[in-house]
């Protein structure tokens, strides 16, 4: 009998909440959202409406008003204990008040507060955030509308309450539509969700606007990819002070935001790292018992979770050092410690890797990270953390303050399965672990993300990295943002500056130089812009720049425990009319005099979810299952033939080569009389067994390069080692037999 926890309520209570409207503006890399939330009160007693919902983890939340009948009250930003005192007194005196803060713990869970609304009375509510899009590995530039907020663990303690019910009774509706502007065309635009063709606004392609398709229900995230040409162009934007600030202050004077993309020489691209201790985090909590995707409902988020392992551990080099981790209310590990990767080990772990399921219930990070970062660290083996994970925690900020403080000796890489993984874990692990962040939505596969990650984590190591600026005689500049500690190929690093000082009429140029070192040669990006502002840019930037600053004073003072950085995030947010942890948006409707009669029913505004419940989990934790799905694995879907991919990749060995075997034949297509009849005399059977898996390979799944690539290097590096004689013979019998014509370069060889 499942034990629900009570974050799920189904009674049909009159919900305030009747419609949502979203405008999105795009500007290169940044973005811009507009939410306006209608209420209207239909019950015959004054209401107060809470609703708890979802915002990028990274968003600068930077307006928030109420329009009553015609008249609009705009929200001031205040210490959050006065805000909320402000808030909790104007509703006893009978006014209006709306109050909007953000979760103490997770930095992307807000709650807001209508208060007073009398009967038949409606209210137009106002949210506006702006947020840097990140970049995919492919280089898009994700945007997330996040719908569903999953039901997140809570450890002991925890104080978020979040109600949330199936979507198809969640009573109101969604309207999105977008604009999109950059310096070069726009490519393309992809989403999970069904869009309106992409509409161009001017000839060059560099303006369009983007809707969702009729009929959209707001039962999953609107997650959209925006493609440039050319997305590696760096940039900067200079923006203008407040005209009504002082000057000598963030909002007061210029910023800067610069956007660079590193692009490291060939020579260093085609060479992998040979060292390293990979240790593998899997979240192994009932929610992974779900589906992939509403098309591939036979694929569950585990059974991608083993395919994807199998692959990274074939794709590991030699002489590296490995562990698995899996987590839910506890943890579990393959070996007590990383171990020297080869064929024993990798045969070891891949054997428990089949055995995984979704039944360690809840999703307890916090455990196994403390854990893994107890471990004594491997002389010449840095350590790269792969974090998977499909949902979301409440204590967030303690996960990325813990990673954070252990960033010296490791990188970490995450990835968030499904929708409503949190954004601010996702990106948040990455970015204080110095690695990149991937989200799996829709029709992704994982395995291609994950592969492209590692060769992140393969990449030569990045050294010695410094930031030089050169500005005109009486300009300086103040770096708000954290000193970049990682730099990967292609994926931009962005550096916010407050610039002090007039200058000289006559030179109106700066530069920003980042210097790195990498294996055998030094690395130097430059970029020259105008310090003069740019005209009518708003305040963008000034409020980006803010919310970095902001989230990094709020993480020295987690760091320092006894706090001391209070004062001046809220002195930093009041300023600049950002949101904080400490801080909240209150207002209150003095004008009209009226007073609410009588005392106020609270309605808890429901949110969409995907039939998600929370069950009792051991000793008082708390794990996620499907609704009518047993927690067990006796209830698993049937496992579906092996993708012949996977059937092959499966056959290789851990050095790199395959061997000549009845199985490898299979996977070719083949018999084993074929295979054996058609090699050539003076090889061996391993060096013809690899040379067939690479035509194969090649051949038939080039598709997929990007998730077996990796793999094909080692076996082409071990056949290179084994000096074979009669390679191109070798090549071309292979050919002759698999029906493909490739040449010996094509192979790696």
């Amino acid at each position: 009998m499942m034990n629900c926890c009570g974050l799920i309520t189904v009674q049909k209570e009159p919900v305030p909440l009747q419609s949502i409207e979203v405008e999105l503006e795009v500007k290169d890399h940044v973005a811009t959202v507009v939410s306006t939330l209608k209420y209207q009160n239909k019950e015959d007693k004054p209401v107060e409406a809470v609703f708890v919902f979802p915002l990028p983890g990274d968003a600068a939340v930077c307006h928030f008003s109420a329009v009553i009948g015609q008249k609009e009250i705009v929200a001031e930003v205040k210490e959050k204990q006065e805000a909320r005192e402000e808030y909790d007194d104007s509703l006893s005196s009978g006014q209006q008040a709306f109050l909007l803060e953000e979760s103490e713990q997770s930095p992307d869970i807000f709650s807001m507060k209508v208060g007073g609304l009398a009967p038949g009375e409606s209210a137009s509510i106002r949210l506006e955030y702006v947020t840097e899009l990140a970049v995919q590995a492919d280089d898009g530039l994700r945007f997330c509308l996040p719908a569903v907020l999953n039901p997140r663990y809570q450890p002991q303690g925890a104080s978020v309450q979040v109600f949330s019910v199936p979507a198809s009774l969640v009573p109101y509706t969604l309207c999105f539509c977008g604009r999109l502007f950059s310096p070069r065309p726009i490519c393309k635009v992809e989403s999970s969700c069904s869009l309106e063709p992409l509409q161009y606004l001017n000839t060059d392609q560099t303006q369009a606007t983007v809707k969702l398709a009729a009929g959209h229900k707001f039962d999953r995230d609107v997650e959209l990819v925006i493609y440039y040409k050319d997305a590696h162009q760096p940039t900067a934007v200079v923006e203008a002070g407040q005209t009504s600030a002082e000057t000598g202050t963030l909002m007061g004077d210029p910023v800067v935001m610069v956007s660079l993309y590193p692009e490291f020489p060939q020579s260093v691209m085609s060479s992998v790292a040979s060292c390293g201790e990979f240790v593998f985090l899997m979240d192994r909590s009932g929610s992974m018992g779900s589906s992939m995707n509403s098309k591939e409902r036979h694929q569950t988020c585990i059974m991608s979770d083993r395919d994807t392992l199998l692959l990274l551990l074939k794709s590991l080099p030699m002489g590296c050092y490995f562990n698995i981790y899996s987590f839910g209310y506890n943890y579990e590990h393959i070996f007590p410690q990383s171990v020297e990767y080869n064929q024993k080990t990798m045969e070891e772990a891949l054997k428990k890797v089949e055995e995984m399921e979704a039944n360690l219930g809840g999703t307890e990070i916090l455990k196994p990270l403390k854990h893994i970062y107890s471990q004594r660290c491997i002389p010449n083996q840095p350590q790269q953390l792969f974090v998977f994970i499909d949902g979301g925690v409440v204590n967030t900020k303690k996960v990325l303050c813990l990673v954070k403080k252990n960033s010296s000796c490791h990188s970490c890489f995450s990835f968030g399965i499904g929708e409503g993984a949190s954004s601010a874990l996702i990106n948040g692990l990455a970015k204080e672990g110095g690695g990149h962040a991937q989200f799996i939505t829709g029709t992704d596969r994982m395995q291609p993300k994950v592969i492209q990650s590692l060769r992140f984590a393969l990449q030569p190591a990045v050294e010695d990295i410094s930031v030089t600026w050169g500005l005109p005689k009486g300009v300086s500049v103040t770096v708000l943002s954290p000193p970049i500690t990682s730099i990967f190929q292609g994926q931009r690093s962005l550096i916010y500056g407050q610039l002090t000082g007039q200058g000289s009429t006559d030179a109106t140029d700066g530069c920003v130089t980042v210097r790195c070192s990498l294996p055998g040669q030094p690395l130097e990006m430059k970029l020259v812009f105008s310090v003069r502002p740019a005209v009518d840019t708003g305040l963008t930037v000034h409020r980006l720049a803010a919310c970095t600053l902001i989230r990094s004073l709020e993480m020295e003072d987690r760091e320092q425990q006894h706090g001391g950085m209070k004062e001046k995030v809220v002195q930093l947010s009041v300023q600049s009319g950002v949101s904080s942890s400490f801080t909240a948006f209150i207002a209150v409707n003095k004008a009209d005099g009226k007073v609410i009669q009588g005392p106020l029913v609270r309605r808890n505004i429901q949110l969409s979810e995907t039939e998600q419940v929370p069950v009792g989990g051991g000793g008082g934790g708390r794990g996620l299952i499907m609704v009518g799905q047993q927690p067990d694995s006796a209830t698993a879907p049937k496992q579906p033939p092996r993708d012949p991919l996977l059937q092959l990749v499966s056959l290789q060995k851990a050095s790199g080569c395959w061997i000549l075997d009845p199985d490898l034949a299979a996977a070719l297509g083949k018999t084993s009389e074929e295979v054996e009849k058609s090699k050539p005399a003076m090889v061996t059977s391993e060096v013809w067994a690899t040379i067939l898996a690479l035509i194969w390979l090649h051949g038939f799944k080039m598709d997929a390069k990007e998730e077996w690539e990796l793999l094909a290097m080692k076996a082409a590096s071990w056949l290179r080692a084994q000096n074979a004689p009669c390679v191109p013979e070798c090549v071309d019998a292979g050919n002759a037999l698999l029906g493909c014509s490739l040449q010996k370069d094509a192979l790696m060889l």
